[in-house]
Order: structure tokens, then sequence, then C-alpha cells
């Protein structure tokens, strides 16, 4: 038996930026997903995946030859993307399960599969793993982005990236805000499709190489900051400048505008976590609008 794990992510500042050169401030948290692989005889690929509270959601079976579907239960289009990953692998290593007999590969998230904690980039960094390949370059052959989230799935620290030439690049960093006290994560009830949040981005791409270097140097700010004060002006203009690119209103300014502090999107607009910072604790006020997910930094960041 053989396993492989990765951490989640959370991208705190750069957002779609990061894509054109941008540096992002990227946070690995400390859920993740595990796979393990088990060899057998049964000439085929068993497949299960479980969720959080060990409930099994999907399995599939798979042969060896081309990774031939042959039977599934749950989404057929979940059976579809990994099939596609798996071939993918073949590609990059053409000796990848060629003289298996038979295996058995369970994988378990940590966290909701609607949290957009990286349920899809932890599965390709422990396959990637798995078959001894690079996983940036198995992510851009099967889902696309930047790679932030890969990094991160293999980091055991907060980190800088960027995209130099389209090279992925990360430095670790100490990022431990004395603040962090104040910071909360709350979920809002709906996952976002990174890959479509990418191609409406694609679609805008109205600024400057200025743009993309004041987004870096905020982010970089962000980790030197030393009160709760200082980082929400940071917040607040890194959404200002965000909201102008994507010509679309901050979050705060469409959903949250008697909040007493500070709010900001992560990665995607529109979905998945939002970070809020603010001297009086959150919980309350969140859960009276019905977001009921609000997690402190400290129970969700490495």
């Amino acid at each position: 038996m053989t396993r492989y794990y990765s951490h989640g992510k959370l991208l705190l500042s750069g957002e779609y930026l990061i894509l054109d050169g941008a540096v992002g401030l990227a946070l690995p948290t400390i859920h993740g997903q595990d796979l393990v692989v088990e060899e057998n005889d049964s000439g085929l690929l068993h497949w299960e995946s479980v969720n959080e509270n060990e409930q099994t959601w999907f399995t599939a079976e798979f042969g060896f030859e081309d990774f031939e579907l042959i039977r599934f239960t749950g989404e057929k289009q979940v059976g579809l993307q990994l099939q596609k990953i798996l071939r993918n692998v073949r590609i990059m290593n053409s000796r990848f399960l060629i003289a298996s007999e038979g295996c058995k590969v369970r994988t378990a998230l940590e966290f909701p599969r609607d949290w957009g904690l990286g349920s899809s980039s932890t599965l390709i960094n422990n396959i990637a793993k798995w078959a001894d390949r690079n996983p940036f370059q198995l992510l851009d052959k099967s889902f696309g982005g930047s790679g932030y989230d890969i990094a991160c799935a293999n980091s055991e620290k907060p980190l800088f990236f960027r995209l130099e030439d389209g090279h992925p690049r990360a430095l670790q960093i100490d990022f431990d805000p004395p603040f962090k006290a104040h910071l909360h994560f709350v979920h809002l009830n709906q996952k976002q499709s990174s890959r479509e949040s990418i191609a409406a981005y694609e679609e805008v791409q109205d600024f400057s190489d200025q743009t993309l270097d004041h987004i870096s140097a905020i982010g970089k700010e962000m980790t030197r900051c030393a009160s709760l004060k200082d980082f929400n002006m940071l917040v607040k203009e890194h959404e200002r400048i965000i909201g102008k690119v994507l010509d679309q209103a901050p979050v705060q300014e469409r959903m949250f505008r008697d909040f007493q502090g500070q709010i900001k999107s992560l990665g995607a607009w529109g979905g998945d976590f939002i970070l809020a910072a603010s001297e009086i604790n959150p919980k309350d006020y969140f859960r009276k609008k019905g977001y009921k997910t609000v997690i402190p930094y400290k129970e969700l960041i490495l």
C-alpha cells in the first residue's frame, strides 16, 4: 500500500492577474486530500472517492489498455475527467500501470467538495506523485490554470507564486500575521468554476503593467503588516484594483455594505470563500445572513 498526500489552497492576493505575471500570496490549508494505492490481481483499476465524512461519492472501474471506463457510480462527468487525467499521465509516462495486474485506488478529501479548496488540484498532484511526473505539466494538460494550487499542494508554508515566461515559480515565506485572530474565512454557499472565471477574465484583460506591479506590491506588503488597520487598507485597495479590471463591484460593496471591517474575495470572484478581517468576531453577522461556515484563520491555514 502506498499513500500520497496534498494540501488544499487559498489565494490571498493576485487573483486572475497571476496568469499575466503578477505575484500572488498563496496559502496552503491544513486540510487536503490523500490517495492510497493497493495492488491486487483483479485485472482492473478500481477507483473509490470518499468525502470528509468517509462517505463514498464516486466509484469506477477502468481497464488498463486505454483507461476505458467500464462502469461507475456517481457523476459520469467525474469519471470522464478522471479518465482524461489518467490518459494524460500515460502520455507523460508510457509505462504507467502498463504492467499492473490490478489495483485499487482510494481518495479521501478532508474538506467538502464545494468549498473550492482544491479537490481537483490535490487529486492532480497526488496522481502526478504516483506516476512520478511533473504535477504542473499534468495540470496544464488536464484543467489548466496558473498552477498556484499545485504549489500549495506541495508546501508546508505560505508562498509567493508567479509565472515567469509561463513557468511556475514558488517561494516559501514566513507569514504569521500578529492579527490573525481577527481573520476569518467565510464560505458563500456556492462553488465557483475556476475555468469559467478564467475564461471570462481572458475576455477582459484591460490593464497595464503598472496594475500587475501594484497588485504584486500589495501582496508583498500584506506579509509585512503589523496591524489589522494597515492590512485592511491593503485589502480595500486590492479589491478596488481587481474590481476595476473585471468591471465588477467588490463583494463587500455588493453584499456586505454594513460589515464592520474589510472583506476580500479569494481566487475566483463570485463564490467559494471570502476573507473577513474585523476587530469584532464576525460569526454572528454572517450566520444571520445565512452563511454558517465561518472558520478562524488558525483553523484553516498551515
